[in-house]
């Protein structure tokens, strides 16, 4: 075999090892995943309707709620008839609600057609997947709004979602159109990220994943944001002026979602081959992260993070970096640390030793996983640190560091000689390691 096809193949069992914790959280989830009908129509599609197979073949209940606008705007063109969108919802007069009926159930006949494909020699290859739409929404008309008569145009009044529930646990996809109907027989246009917001609430859904037709929610440098709190995104709506109107519709549905009890709403390219699946099986995904609890979080070690303490510093002990602590020693001193933990996962840590009669405490431990080193993580764990051992009114931090002394000197720590230190640490220094002494006055 040849190397090149070694490293792919050793590269491959990496990936499929290290998404396996997701595996198994995601197997009998409920995911609502929304497109637009641009998506429909794009080119990769039909590699997207394979990925969405994949998570049905895991386990993974799934709700697809879709857009039609493009296929709306064929009809309507076709016809010769002009429409107006105003804060992003078209006004829907009765032409124009014949072409939006005929678009969505065109667009949702294209859907259902790709996942009863089940071709020899094809992703989908003996894959049986049974999809099930239907009347699910109940709507009510937006009405005149700001004295603009919006026509048939709709809002969600409730969700079927015992009825949806019944289809999922039947096995089948569930296929949810931009429509919602009266209880006495309209048919109103949707926007299909009200929608999705709103079968996602209903369901209890633990995802909402929006496949957005934007390069996803970037900063001022065109850099991808990869968590927002609804807070941030509140913010972000009223600052940014330039975000498309796709994005803008789905950041709303997204907080709204967040905000009525959906844990994780996710913003993905749509356009990224394969998104759906890196978002959703490596642990720094590809798109960005809406959720109402933090997505990562700095706080006080628990006896039940040992585990992952040892994974984060046994590296650097049997480098010689940092002095070995067995097990039992962290577990007795689990309270002296402090983590950086994203999405279930130790990626940094530092231990505070304080010595309350001399004002000065020790921070040691100062790790941050290999992977996350060319972030800012390093900086801000240790400002908190600082900030702790501040409120525990020590005037004084010290380190003391064999290889790290640059970092720290960067920072602000000085250096120290070892008369400086309270005595009983004094008593502790291992003069075989020779270890350089920082302090920092707080």
């Amino acid at each position: 075999m040849k190397k090149r096809d070694q490293k792919l193949q050793d590269m491959f069992v990496d990936w499929f090892r290290g998404s396996s914790p997701y595996i198994h959280a995601h197997r009998g989830r409920t995911f609502v995943i929304t497109f637009g009908g641009e998506a429909v129509t794009g080119s990769g599609f039909d590699n997207l309707i394979h990925d969405i197979a994949i998570l049905h073949g895991l386990g993974i209940r799934l709700v697809l709620v879709h857009g039609a606008r493009p296929q709306i705007e064929e009809r309507l063109q076709t016809r010769g008839v002009e429409t107006q969108f105003v804060d992003g919802l078209r006004i829907t007069d009765d032409p124009a609600l014949t072409c939006v009926k005929e678009a969505a159930g065109a667009a949702r006949v294209e859907i259902e057609a790709l996942l009863s494909m089940g071709l020899a020699n094809s992703p989908m290859a003996g894959v049986r997947i049974r999809a099930a739409s239907g009347n699910f929404v109940t709507a009510r008309p937006l009405g005149v709004k700001d004295g603009i008569d919006y026509g048939h145009t709709g809002v969600v009044r409730r969700v079927d979602a015992a009825g949806i529930e019944q289809r999922l646990e039947s096995g089948a996809i569930a296929i949810v159109p931009p429509l919602g109907y009266s209880p006495t027989g309209e048919v109103f246009n949707l926007s299909y990220a009200d929608v999705a917001a709103s079968v996602a609430t209903a369901l209890g859904a633990d995802k909402l994943i929006a496949l957005v037709e934007a390069k996803g929610v970037t900063d001022s440098r065109k850099r991808l944001i990869t968590s927002l709190s609804p807070r941030e995104v509140d913010k972000l709506l009223t600052t940014r002026k330039k975000l498309s109107e796709d994005l803008k519709q789905n950041l709303k549905a997204a907080v709204s979602a967040c905000r009525s009890g959906v844990k994780r709403c996710h913003l993905i390219d749509r356009q990224l081959d394969g998104g759906l699946l890196k978002e959703l099986f490596t642990r720094d995904g590809i798109g960005t992260l809406i959720s109402a609890e933090p997505y990562e979080e700095t706080r006080t070690a628990r006896i039940d993070d040992v585990v992952g303490l040892l994974g984060l510093i046994e590296p650097l002990e049997e480098k010689g970096i940092l002095v070995r602590r067995s097990r039992e020693l962290i577990e007795t001193e689990i309270d002296r640390f402090t983590l950086m933990e994203r999405d279930g996962m130790v990626v940094a840590c530092a231990a505070l030793y304080p010595y309350q009669q001399e004002s000065m405490a020790e921070l040691a431990c100062v790790v941050v996983h290999p992977e996350y080193r060319g972030s800012d993580r390093g900086e801000r764990l240790l400002a908190h640190m600082e900030a702790v051992a501040a409120k525990q009114g020590i005037r004084n931090l010290f380190i003391l560091t064999t290889q790290s002394a640059q970092w720290f000197k960067e920072r602000g720590y000085l250096p120290g000689t070892l008369k400086e230190l309270p005595m009983l640490k004094r008593k502790l220094y291992n003069y075989q390691r020779k270890s350089k002494v920082f302090i920092k006055s707080l």
